[in-house]
């Protein structure tokens, strides 16, 4: 019996003295990380904001197999949502606050512990990445919540790791989703011309993407500055494409309505006659284009066509980098004149 009462003493003293040291640990926590990809941030936001993105990267569902997770009717945007289910209870997180390409915040409630918040910022670099940093603020925790932490360890030691880990597969699987592209042959058709407005250089093909880089805006500004109604997409008409000696002679062209005469030296109106063309589009970077224009020119030396020489070969940009930042996205169709 006296024993008893000693291990009971005991135990009393192990319960208060318990008590006193969950009581007194800290009633918020802070936790950030901060990792650099390799991509445009309003790559990376898109992806983000967008919950339905959020399990092919997550190192909770990463770690936790029975991890049960459950997307709300709307998963992009403010009022997007998700539920996750695990041995610790239900969780909720939503985002209530976004700024395209710059901040994200959302709130999360696990069962019935306060909720956290949690803050994304993405800040572009001058040489193209992002520094993203992912944070979660929790405040006026309770002595349950405290005594989940004393069990289970901090939180800079519970989240930290899988906000790295996170992060980590986000950057890959961004970087990847960036590279995906594919090349379709659309086949034999034609191609109905017409006017345009356009300036010629040349260059080694190397220098070629500076040097469109250079030219294009010239020829927008000017249609931009004369009113001068584009009719479609531009191109870029390549006249001589001479691998050997690296050289390449090319056009930046506007299509327009009609026939635009033009008061710039440099700017100069031409026109497309209709033709016979085998059309090919590529959906992704522009770093591809060269496997499009292989594959074109293969299919149409097994189909037994001819290439006419001194027909047009095009480059159409269905798409405007600058208000599409993903290169996946990007859409370019090629046009090469046969002969009849």
């Amino acid at each position: 019996m006296k024993a008893f009462k000693y291990f009971f003493f005991l135990l009393l003293i192990f319960t208060i003295g318990s008590c006193i040291y969950i009581a007194v640990q800290p009633n918020s926590f802070d936790v950030s990380r901060t990792r650099t990809i390799k991509a445009p941030s309003s790559v990376i936001y898109n992806h983000i904001i967008d919950f339905k993105n959020w399990e092919a990267w997550s190192s909770w569902s990463e770690s936790n197999p029975d991890l049960k997770v459950s997307l709300s009717e709307q998963t992009k945007g403010v009022n997007g949502a998700f539920f996750w289910e695990d041995k610790d209870g239900v969780g909720t997180m939503k985002t209530i606050e976004a700024t395209p390409f710059t901040s994200i915040i959302q709130e999360m409630q696990i069962s019935d512990f306060p909720s956290s918040t949690i803050n994304w910022k993405f800040n572009p670099n001058e040489d193209g990445s992002t520094e993203v940093t992912w944070n979660i603020i929790g405040n006026d925790l309770p002595f349950l919540f405290k005594m989940f932490t004393v069990i289970k360890g901090d939180m800079e030691k519970q989240i930290g790791s899988h906000y790295e880990r996170s992060l980590e597969k986000l950057d890959s699987i961004v970087i990847s989703d960036m590279k995906r592209y594919s090349i379709e042959i659309n086949g034999f058709t034609e191609h109905s011309g017409g006017f345009y407005i356009y300036n010629t250089a040349s260059c080694k093909i190397d220098n070629l993407k500076n040097k469109i880089d250079d030219l294009f805006p010239v020829v927008k500004n000017y249609a931009s500055k004369n009113n001068i109604a584009i009719s479609g997409y531009p191109f870029i008409y390549y006249h001589t494409y001479d691998i050997e000696n690296n050289a390449v002679i090319f056009s930046c062209c506007l299509p327009t309505d009609s026939r635009v005469i033009t008061t710039q030296n440099d700017i100069l109106t031409g026109q497309l006659e209709p033709f016979k063309t085998l059309k090919t589009t590529l959906k992704g970077n522009y770093t591809n284009l060269q496997e499009a224009w292989d594959m074109s020119m293969k299919y149409i030396s097994t189909s037994g066509s001819n290439i006419n020489e001194n027909g047009p070969m095009l480059e159409t940009y269905l798409t405007d980098p600058s208000n599409v930042p993903n290169p996946a996205d990007w859409k370019t169709e090629i046009y090469i004149a046969l002969k009849d």
